[in-house]
């Protein structure tokens, strides 16, 4: 287990916020992620832990700083976590033409396969397993785990849920990339991480997965969408996951929102929903 490292700490809502970095052997660079402890923590007790995906260009700091999540997670005595998007530092590569769609800040949150992402683009596995395990090797929590995100991040809460239905109680998402592998961003996405196979891109495709998904292991999902996000039709496509839910008889929450946009406004708006959303399956 990598030993962790405080970078930066700051009271509010009762709790504490805390950003670390560590050494991630899973994507073999030093990591960093945020988390907000409740102020249930400091009176001795756990607590279970909401995972928030970012999406394109962010860190760990953009989801803390501006979602004002902190009132209602110390309310609902929820663990906030926050990693970041991608591996970063000296010798992780980039794209050649620092594109903001592809590489730094662009994990998609895949096990990359081709070469030269391979070596670090191991997102999947870092969210699913490695920063889990060190959360709860580290932090006063429940076995409880729920998941959610952010447009690339809405993708990798929604995928990362479906595959694994019994690691969460819980996965929402704000304006998801739905079908990545029919959209520009996932296709070049999928296309420099993943190879030319498309039969390999569907694994981390929610539209697809939500049809696969076995009644059995169907867990509560809620997706809220601005109707005037700049990005809705051609790189979102909500339609697709809706149409692709009703096929398995999914009982995913779509909620769409006249008048908001793509931004951080629009989650803020309803970032108390999606904690409550979850608390009420933790508990």
């Amino acid at each position: 287990m990598s030993e962790l490292t405080l970078l930066s700490e700051n009271k509010v809502a009762g709790g504490w916020h805390r950003q670390f970095k560590h050494y991630s052997n899973t994507l073999n660079c030093e990591m960093r992620f945020a988390i907000y402890l409740p102020p249930k923590i400091e009176l001795g007790h756990r607590a279970p832990v909401l995972y928030w995906l970012s999406g394109l260009t962010c860190t760990d700091e953009n989801f803390m700083q501006k979602a004002g999540a902190f009132k209602r997670a110390a309310e609902l005595g929820m663990i906030i976590v926050a990693p970041d998007t991608s591996p970063r530092g000296d010798g992780v590569p980039d794209d050649e033409n620092q594109a903001y769609d592809f590489g730094l800040g662009a994990g998609f949150y895949v096990n990359a396969t081709q070469s030269p992402w391979q070596q670090h683009y191991q997102m999947y596995d870092y969210i699913v397993k490695e920063l889990p395990d060190l959360i709860e090797a580290e932090f006063a929590v429940t076995p409880q785990r729920a998941i959610s995100g952010h447009s690339m991040g809405g993708h990798g809460a929604l995928m990362i849920a479906l595959r694994n239905p019994r690691r969460y109680s819980s996965v929402s998402a704000f304006s998801p990339i739905c079908n990545p592998s029919d959209c520009p961003w996932g296709v070049k996405a999928f296309s420099g991480y993943l190879g030319d196979d498309k039969t390999n891109w569907l694994n981390y495709d929610s539209t697809h997965l939500i049809k696969q998904i076995s009644h059995h292991d169907f867990i509560p999902a809620l997706v809220d969408q601005g109707e005037q996000d700049q990005f809705l039709t051609a790189q979102l496509k909500p339609d697709a996951l809706i149409q692709a839910a009703q096929l398995n008889n999914y009982p995913l929450v779509y909620r769409s929102h006249p008048g908001y946009d793509h931004s951080y406004y629009f989650i803020s708006s309803f970032i108390d929903d999606h904690l409550a959303f979850h608390a009420e399956y933790f508990n």
